[in-house]
């Protein structure tokens, strides 16, 4: 009796290869980017922090008199000519606005199913889009207010008081703004992870970032503590040089506090997705 004949392996028989992480990383860059919307809402914040910026620009000059004001005061007046609170509110809408729609866009339609039929690792799915997200947020807030920064100096220095990035509190001050967007970014994914609903995922996320810092001052300690631990008062401390010429309190937000709040928000932001992600039925 003759043993029986061995299939003839076909190459297609063959078992594909395991994705990669970085294949993940492509395919989230590529979603992200579907959405036509997404590059015009980055094309006109940016557009908008520039304007702004200019605007500012022109009104420090208008009303600059040579020789006056102090040193430190002229610096800051500089910096925030270049980055106001409007372009600090521009950052966070954007920033936290796209975040929110990451994956409360995926929830609203369904496709959420078949990105995680296709991807069964809940938790290198969100990373994936974590880092698209975070990345694509970074290189647009530091064009945008490099930008900003650049043009806003180059029209001050006609007057003597523009800065550069060499100077003291420059660099504290862009990179500040630069992290903000990032920060707002991943808490908008994780109101959207949490919400899964597109529209009330981005109110959700104007709430935590808009309205929330309202709500707390720096009457009591422990008020004034929330207050500095929140995105917006933990920029703001960031963005202001010296504390010596501003309005007195008893509780006032320190430098380190605020680089650490920035970092605990982004951390809890991303630590809580993760949990909601895996836990709960799509």
């Amino acid at each position: 009796m003759t043993a029986p004949a061995r299939a003839a392996s076909v190459p297609g028989d063959a078992a594909e290869p395991r994705a990669r992480f970085r294949d993940l990383l492509a395919a989230e860059w590529i979603t992200f980017w579907s959405l036509r919307s997404t590059p015009a809402v980055l094309l006109l914040g940016a557009a908008v922090i520039v304007a702004t910026a200019v605007r500012n620009a022109r009104d420090t000059l208008d009303h600059y008199v040579p020789g006056t004001g102090r040193p430190d005061t002229m610096r800051q007046v500089a910096l925030d000519s270049s980055f106001s609170m409007v372009g600090a509110d521009v950052v966070m809408l954007v920033a936290g606005g796209l975040g929110a729609l990451v994956l409360a866009g995926e929830y609203a339609s369904g496709r959420i199913r078949t990105s995680l039929a296709a991807v069964p690792d809940r938790c290198a799915l969100l990373l994936a889009k974590a880092l698209v997200l975070t990345g694509v947020l970074f290189a647009w807030a530091a064009a945008a207010v490099g930008t900003a920064f650049g043009v806003d100096q180059a029209l001050l220095s006609d007057r003597g008081i523009g800065l550069s990035v060499a100077d003291p509190g420059a660099l504290r001050f862009l990179a500040a703004a630069v992290l903000l967007a990032m920060v707002c970014a991943l808490v908008g994914l994780a109101v959207g992870v949490l919400v899964r609903h597109s529209a009330a995922s981005v109110v959700g996320t104007i709430l935590v970032l808009f309205f929330l810092p309202s709500l707390f001052t720096d009457t009591y300690r422990w008020t004034a503590d929330v207050s500095h631990a929140l995105p917006f008062t933990a920029w703001r401390r960031l963005a202001t040089l010296s504390l010596a010429h501003a309005r007195p309190s008893d509780h006032p937000a320190t430098v380190a506090g605020s680089w650490t709040a920035l970092a605990l928000w982004a951390l809890a932001s991303l630590l809580l997705a993760v949990l909601v992600i895996r836990r709960r039925d799509h």
